[in-house]
């Protein structure tokens, strides 16, 4: 049978991470009372210590400290698009140009 994955809000993991560091219980005995996979609280717990304001940004959030490189990467894309985009055109305007055809007739000069 396929388990799906579930997923927690930051709610809940703050809830998690405060009956590890407050009540003083196991991760694996949160785990097992909360019903969640093993390793997951720990991991919650060493997230919440490293960066305890902004823990759990939720998803398609950024955390502060990422948001300025995202945003230069996003930069940098565009930057390239837009090279590429610049040097297909200089080597189009670049071309020697080849005989036209003219559909109307010259005039000769005597």
């Amino acid at each position: 049978m396929k388990k799906t994955r579930r997923k927690f809000d930051a709610d809940f993991k703050r809830q998690a991470v405060s009956m590890v560091t407050e009540d003083r219980k196991s991760c694996r005995t949160v785990e097992r009372d909360l019903g969640i996979s093993e390793g997951i609280v720990y991991r919650w717990v060493q997230e919440a210590k490293e960066d305890p304001k902004n823990a759990f940004p939720g998803i398609g959030n950024i955390k502060p400290s990422n948001a300025d490189l995202h945003n230069l990467l996003k930069e940098n894309e565009q930057l390239r698009r837009q090279r590429d985009i610049l040097k297909k055109a200089l080597a189009i305007f670049s071309q020697t140009p080849g005989r036209t055809t003219n559909s109307s007739p010259t005039m000769q000069r005597s």
